[in-house]
């Protein structure tokens, strides 16, 4: 073991541990499949891991224990000889996804939706049986209106209720259901949409986020034209928190020609239904069900499509089993109609969960009010994002200042690496009792590669787990399996699962789809992560993209490796991106670090030599960066990612065109200034 890996997992450090390990869901599943398979006698979460990658009888060992609804049982697991790409996955099963996840029809509550306190409150509470009711409603004015299996509904709408209706309504008559979140830009939902023509389309003409009301119908109008000639036939308006006195002559005026898309109001769209009952369209296990999106930062996105039975057994294992969701516990997952996170979270409620939908901003007024609610709502399970995270510990918020969050049992973050520092002081803010734990899954397969599980401890900045099912291994550049090693390598997955997607939508040849997953290793799924395990834990570190990875002199390591180094300087950094440099002339690759910095803070040469010497003694000499630079802004993604690829091609004497996925374009500029030798010398210290 190399002298990095030994700093790097001598900071594991020990911040949960399960009371009662035997009582989780997982421990249930555990003894279920020891009792269906006598011989098998599986000891612990390991065991069951081991048999989840090696025998496929172990996903109708879920199925069953889940419960999956259906009214043609398959025929066998997965087909003989099925390729690695493209297996073919319980065949002979009929079923439908809305069918699944609207199982339960009785009084019991199944979404609370809320919004920022200080803006327009509509107390919604819908039961079961109320949400089965909007969901026939919807399917019924779909259905009159043309739409057919395997059509394509759009949508351009807020986390609520009513987008948790559009979604199933379009499941239950078996149409493709995709979504984008109103705060994209029209270009971005263009660049989306236009691939995958939709025939219907739902959109919100008005946002309300961090206290401000923003009126979008003017965007919606367009994209509404820009689907016009592709296909789109439908697009309907839905009702805002509050009337506009101009919005109703503003749509009559705009309403497309009749050769052109009909837009009419939610109300009118629903009365125009056949009034027939609820009915579940039958389908193989996978039919197209959700199509969703690369982050396409630089260039078109992916438009990935996933099935219905696919998307059903992997979301509910995980909320089952990581989140550990069950009857009367409340999940709020802070998460866009636009992100996986979003897809994913419907799966609690065929477990018996609630969800709690919250639309706006966790921090306005502020996050303590953000927390209240959770507090309030008696939340069980709380998703949210190391930024959030970072945020509380930058403002020393304190959940114990708050509320007793007495129901509070498990906190997740989400969507990038979060940091041991972090994650030490999360766990200490929320107390013992709570588990703060991390996962990684991915919008390419829309579950978890590696997760939690509550019979298991959770150790600073590490991922406690491989996911059932997911047969993740650590490759070196040539293919080998080094996981024994403990150097980091490429995150692969070398089984077939029942979530990888069928195709790219508008890639019929298959090429694109190919090169993306399964090129550089044959037959073997290449996520495109750069992850290490820890020998002694069996944790796992996620240490940044692997094709963002850092390579000066031929050493590899991960950005996420310097991040956990700069959370030690907060509040005073606030934010920092780091990058590789090689531009034309360069023989070699330097690592570039960028910081931005608190209001009235300068970068100075004695904070540079500090950031350093941390960087050498808690990682080595090696992962010094080259340069550290003060910028204005750090670019990120509509959900949170930090731009790592945009930034390193700047530099590297690339022009980038950001898509609309970018939340802040304009920080790119800043920089190409670092293209030139003569801008870095200028900018040391």
């Amino acid at each position: 073991m190399s002298q990095s890996t030994d700093q790097r997992f001598a900071k594991s450090r020990l911040l949960w541990k399960p009371i009662s390990p035997t009582s989780t869901n997982v421990e249930a599943f555990r003894r279920a499949v020891n009792r269906a398979h006598p011989t098998l006698n599986l000891r612990d979460y390991y065991d069951l891991y081991t048999y989840s990658v090696s025998d496929y009888d172990f996903w109708m060992d879920l199925w069953k224990y889940l419960g999956i609804m259906y009214s043609s049982a398959p025929i066998k697991v997965i087909a003989d000889g099925h390729s690695a790409e493209h297996p073919q996955w319980f065949p002979g099963a009929m079923l439908n996804y809305a069918e699944n996840i609207l199982r339960r029809n009785d009084d019991s509550i199944a979404c609370i939706t809320i919004g920022e306190p200080g803006g327009p409150q509509i107390p919604e509470q819908v039961s079961s049986k109320a949400l089965r009711s909007m969901v026939s409603d919807m399917a019924a004015a779909l259905r009159s209106n043309g739409l057919q299996t395997g059509d394509r509904v759009a949508a351009i709408v807020s986390n609520s209720t009513l987008a948790i209706v559009i979604a199933l309504a379009t499941a239950s008559i078996g149409a493709i259901y995709t979504s984008s979140a109103p705060d994209m830009g029209a270009k971005g939902i263009l660049d989306r949409y236009r691939q995958v023509r939709p025939r219907f389309l739902f959109a919100e003409t008005e946002t309300f986020y961090g206290g401000k009301f923003t009126n979008i119908t003017s965007k919606i109008m367009d994209i509404v034209q820009g689907l016009a000639s592709h296909e789109l036939a439908f697009a309907v308006l839905l009702p805002t928190a509050r009337e506009h006195d101009n919005m109703s002559a503003s749509v009559d005026t705009i309403t497309p020609k009749a050769d052109k898309p009909t837009v009419l109001k939610l109300s009118s769209f629903l009365s125009s239904g056949d009034g027939q009952p609820l009915t579940f369209r039958q389908l193989p296990f996978q039919h197209p069900l959700f199509i969703l999106y690369s982050s396409g930062t630089t260039g078109a996105p992916k438009c990935i499509v996933h099935s219905a039975g696919g998307i059903l057994l992997q979301t509910m294992k995980d909320s089952a089993f990581c989140y550990e969701v069950g009857a009367t516990d409340t999940l709020l997952q802070y998460t866009t109609t636009g992100w996986m996170m979003w897809n994913f979270m419907l799966a609690a409620i065929p477990l018996g969960g609630r969800l709690l939908l919250y639309n706006g901003s966790p921090m306005h007024p502020s996050i303590q009010a953000f927390l209240q609610l959770v507090h309030e709502h008696r939340v069980s399970v709380l998703g949210v994002s190391p930024r959030f995270l970072t945020e509380m510990k930058a403002r020393n918020i304190h959940p114990s200042t708050i509320g007793t969050f007495d129901a509070l049992r498990t906190v997740v973050s989400g969507g990038a690496v979060l940091t041991a520092p972090v994650h030490e002081w999360t766990q200490s803010a929320f107390g013992a009792k709570i588990r703060v734990m991390t996962g990684m899954g991915s919008t390419d397969v829309c579950t978890a590669f590696l997760s939690g599980a509550a019979c298991l401890p959770v150790y600073a900045g590490e991922i406690s787990c491989k996911s059932l099912g997911m047969k993740v291994e650590v490759f070196d550049h040539s293919g080998k399996n080094i996981e024994g090693t403990a150097e980091p390598g490429e995150m692969v997955c070398t089984r077939a699962h029942p979530s990888i997607p069928l195709y790219f939508w508008d890639d019929p040849s298959g090429q694109r789809f190919h090169e993306t997953y399964f090129s550089m290793f044959p037959g073997i799924w290449r996520q495109g992560d750069f992850m290490v395990v820890n020998p002694s834990t069996n944790g796992v570190l996620i240490l940044g993209r692997s094709d963002g990875v850092l390579n000066p002199s031929g050493i590899r390591f991960g950005s996420g490796e310097i991040y956990s180094i700069m959370e030690t300087f907060s509040p005073i950094v606030e934010d920092s991106i780091c990058v590789g440099q090689q531009r034309a002339q360069d023989a070699n690759e330097r690592v570039l670090l960028f910081v931005k910095m608190q209001r009235g803070k300068q970068l100075t040469k004695s904070l540079v030599n500090r950031i350093k010497h941390a960087i050498r003694n808690g990682l080595s000499h090696r992962h010094v960066p080259s340069y550290i630079l003060e910028v204005k802004a750090i670019p990120y993604t509509i959900n949170g990612k930090k731009i790592e690829i945009a930034v390193k091609q700047i530099v590297s004497g690339m022009d980038v065109i950001p898509s609309g996925a970018v939340a802040n374009p304009e920080a790119l500029r800043e920089y190409y200034q670092y293209q030139a030798p003569e801008s870095i010398h200028d900018a040391k210290l």
